[in-house]
């Protein structure tokens, strides 16, 4: 049978039991630039590589801050992402206005996959077309999460999504049993070199197209300035050369 006769709403299933709409949601965010997260006991790290549309545009930004204790980054479209970005800021003003306290992290994500699952029921509705990673702190630890277009989410000590991010999942594979107890440099160090190995061989990672956002239990979130990108852009031949010995 032909596939377009069940991909004109996300409510008709395929002989084959598939959604099309929530599978081509799936491949936007696969088809969005990298973004990856990693996490130790103490700090999260959040790292993206921004695009620019043409040379006569800025760089799109990529990370988006939730609230003191929370942030994300995006794969996919950027208009769907800060429609959920708002939303996620909205249910973090209302829950500080309530209980005079951080939201949750873990119940906030739930609660944004619930409205991503929604998406999914109605044919007048199309699924969004953006993954998140969402970087947190709350009373119960450090946490990561990834948010899908079908209303799934996990919860990872590292992750990558986007184009291109199978080199960087490969990458972590090999050091993701030493993140735990990781400084925030070597996080950072870390999550650079993964995203190093993402991108195209043309390509170089510098101060400009490089997002990296940190949240740790004693540090709220923030983004590294162009001068401390550029140190530890420059640092990775170094450290890419220790941890190679180490592997050896």
């Amino acid at each position: 049978m032909l596939k377009h006769l069940y991909d004109t709403d996300c409510v008709t299933w395929s002989p084959q039991g598939k959604l099309f709409q929530v599978e081509y949601a799936m491949e936007a965010v696969k088809q969005g630039s990298i973004c990856l997260g990693l996490k130790s006991n103490e700090n999260v790290v959040l790292c993206s590589l921004k695009r620019q549309p043409s040379e006569l545009a800025g760089y799109q930004e990529k990370q988006f801050k939730i609230d003191d204790h929370m942030a994300i980054a995006i794969a996919g479209l950027t208009a769907d992402a800060r429609v959920l970005c708002k939303y996620m800021r909205t249910e973090c003003l209302e829950y500080k206005y309530t209980y005079e306290s951080h939201h949750p992290v873990g119940r906030l994500v739930f609660k944004v996959a619930e409205k991503s699952q929604h998406k999914t029921q109605s044919g007048a509705k199309r699924p969004y077309g953006v993954g998140l990673l969402v970087a947190g702190i709350d009373p119960n630890g450090v946490h990561l999460f990834e948010t899908c277009p079908s209303g799934n989410y996990y919860e990872y000590k590292c992750q990558a999504i986007g184009s291109r991010s199978q080199a960087a999942r490969t990458y972590f594979e090999s050091w993701f049993h030493l993140f735990e107890k990781s400084t925030l440099e070597q996080l950072i160090l870390h999550g650079l070199s993964a995203l190093k190995k993402a991108i195209m061989e043309d390509e170089e990672l510098n101060e400009k197209n490089v997002e990296v956002g940190i949240l740790g239990k004693n540090q709220k979130f923030i983004h590294l300035n162009a001068q401390e990108l550029k140190e530890y852009i420059q640092k990775l031949e170094t450290f890419n050369a220790n941890t190679q010995i180490q592997q050896e």
